[in-house]
């Protein structure tokens, strides 16, 4: 007897209604500006952001002294309180401080700590390793200045969407590996739909090569934004800072949370990092989304699943951050 085949669930209906209304898709010919500008054609609803105090500051480290960060503490808490570096996503080439504003504030309210989002310097005018240079820094200013913000140096974690969740990874490494000059010490990474393999031959990329938001077009720009110069068709060749599973070590990073969607090409690209983590002994949950798009966090304010899916991520960054 034939098994039926069981088809996957489609696109949650609000999100698909939405993102048929607002298509996000570009390519490399139209231009960053383009792509910059439609990223940023959904604002949130100021009414539906949680209140807190906020305070922009200009941070850095050694020769980088001039990366913007916004700095959030959640509301009615006592000090002091974990810390969380956050790297926006937008493939390395879009995004800032605004167009991310929901997802900060949504993790200090969620992972009840402060947090410090990074407007690290973005391709084509600063292709890589320029925003690899900015996260690093920043996080090395948080290590030495938690404390003053109200922190707990001894309780940092990074995270980050996409293109964020890459140097979120990134940073885990670079702090393990420079722990005996000061590190800092993290205890978790929080990795939404990240970028960590550089693996275009994952079954999820030829699956999922239309989705919404991101599609093979717009992963091709971000790659000709941000790599001008990498030769990317070997992707087990690429360094750590590009391609975070490269690693020979795995062992000893933070614990981590890593969030996927079935509609995703870079879906298979989180899951099988998560296994490698899981392998080299670094406890590492995996949650795959199934109705879900990339980019969901921030459409939490208004697609009730994409909030759901963003919660499960919170949950993990608060037990993990207030044992």
């Amino acid at each position: 007897m034939i098994e039926p085949t069981i088809a996957r669930p489609g696109i949650d209906p609000r999100f698909k209604r939405l993102l048929d209304a607002y298509p996000m898709t570009f390519n490399a010919a139209d231009g960053v500006e383009v792509a910059r500008a439609r990223l940023k054609q959904l604002p949130a609803p100021a009414e539906l952001l949680p209140d807190m105090r906020v305070e922009q500051r200009t941070i850095g480290h050694g020769e980088l002294t001039d990366i913007p960060v916004r700095i959030y503490w959640p509301p009615d808490a006592d000090t002091p309180l974990p810390v969380v570096v956050f790297y926006h996503g937008g493939g390395f080439a879009l995004g800032d401080l605004d167009t991310h504003e929901p997802v900060a504030r949504a993790h200090a309210v969620g992972g009840q700590a402060i947090v410090v989002s990074v407007d690290y310097r973005l391709a084509p005018e600063h292709p890589f390793p320029a925003g690899v240079n900015d996260s690093w820094a920043a996080l090395q200013w948080v290590g030495e200045h938690a404390a003053e913000l109200g922190g707990d140096p001894d309780r940092i974690a990074v995270a980050g969407d996409s293109a964020g969740g890459n140097l979120a990874a990134v940073m885990a490494h670079l702090a393990r590996d420079n722990a005996d000059q000061g590190g800092p010490k993290l205890m978790f990474q929080l990795l939404w739909y990240p970028v960590v393999t550089a693996d275009l031959s994952l079954p999820s990329f030829t699956e999922n090569a239309n989705a919404p938001i991101l599609d093979r077009d717009v992963i091709d720009a971000f790659l000709t934004w941000y790599l001008p110069d990498v030769d990317i068709t070997d992707p087990t060749a690429l360094p750590v800072t590009l391609a975070p599973a490269n690693a020979a070590d795995l062992s000893g990073l933070p614990p981590a949370y890593i969030g996927t969607a079935e509609h995703d090409p870079v879906r298979d690209d989180g899951a099988r990092y998560a296994e490698l983590l899981n392998a080299a002994g670094v406890p590492a949950e995996l949650s795959n989304e199934p109705t879900l798009v990339h980019g969901y966090a921030s459409f939490a304010l208004v697609i009730p699943a994409a909030a759901e899916a963003t919660n499960r991520g919170l949950a993990a960054l608060k037990k993990a951050l207030h044992p």
